[in-house]
């Protein structure tokens, strides 16, 4: 099937893609979707650095989901001239469209509390153990976790022995409905990730089209491309519970600004994470291959 096609596409990493590609004898057009630097299994890039080189000398465009992935990534700055900048959407209709239910307010201790919201896997480069030391600095809100992971039971009894479980709720799995629901009832976004493992964040565009502000981190990858210090959040320093305790106190005590961050990040997805301009930016990359451009 590939010798027949115009352009074959290859998701990275993968080292069977590379090995695929190289044993096939393939000599069309190819276009790689570069998503994350192998960043935590050295031993396997010493085996694997040598094919996912290859690979990217031989592709004719190397797209990524921002220009972050690009200037953060180990090798990615060589083959620049490449890259084309094709971001991850989604439809915000599926989202703003859920049926409102108040699945973090029911849970509440305090009704009246903000409500900030992390979705994700519970594991260590999300930064979720900064997040809770930060909110022992907080006030006037309350914390609810979404996902499950290694660090689950740790976690928790952090919470627990530090006198935070009144306010921080651990929702374990929620299901795709549940998972709308909460971020349109939720009022903070947050996305406290300490290692650029995390290179896009794709709950960020679910939040911010739910209308919501997001706190990120500056990690040398795509997440503070995402969502914009100033403008539809506030980003902090990695690993910075100080800071991260700030910009949670600062969005809980300011609702006006909760809601021109929310506004201009529903706005921002609907211009440049919408899936149907996603669509139409991967099409015309791949065009572009097909014509030898």
């Amino acid at each position: 099937m590939a010798k027949k096609a115009d352009v074959v596409h290859i998701h990275l990493p993968f080292p069977l893609a590379d090995v695929a590609a190289l044993l096939s004898g393939y000599k069309g057009r190819i276009v790689v979707s570069w998503h994350s630097d192998v960043v935590k299994q050295k031993k396997l890039m010493l085996v694997y650095k040598p094919f996912m080189r290859w690979l990217l000398k031989r592709a004719d465009a190397v797209i990524v989901a921002t220009e972050g992935h690009v200037k953060g990534s180990e090798y990615l700055p060589e083959f620049s001239k490449k890259c084309r900048v094709v971001p991850y959407g989604l439809w915000p209709e599926d989202y703003t469209s859920v049926e409102r239910k108040p699945v973090l307010t029911d849970r509440a201790a305090d009704k009246s509390a903000v409500k900030v919201f992390f979705s994700g896997r519970l594991v260590y480069y999300k930064g979720i153990d900064v997040l809770l030391r930060a909110f022992s600095k907080t006030s006037g809100c309350e914390l609810f976790i979404s996902g499950e992971g290694d660090l689950e039971q740790e976690l928790k009894s952090y919470a627990a022995e530090n006198g935070l479980a009144d306010r921080v709720h651990f929702l374990g799995f929620l299901s795709e409905k549940e998972l709308r629901q909460a971020y349109m009832d939720c009022d903070i976004f947050v996305l406290p990730s300490v290692a650029r493992s995390e290179a896009f964040g794709i709950v960020q565009i679910e939040a911010m089209a739910c209308g919501k502000p997001v706190i990120n981190t500056d990690l040398p990858s795509g997440v503070p491309y995402v969502s914009l210090d100033g403008k539809t959040g506030i980003t902090v320093p990695p690993s910075d519970e100080k800071a991260l305790a700030e910009a949670i106190n600062t969005l809980v005590s300011d609702k006006e600004l909760r809601e021109s961050c929310g506004r201009a990040a529903a706005e921002r997805v609907s211009s440049e994470f919408h899936e149907k301009e996603v669509i139409k930016r991967l099409y015309s990359v791949l065009s572009e291959r097909r014509a030898g451009k």
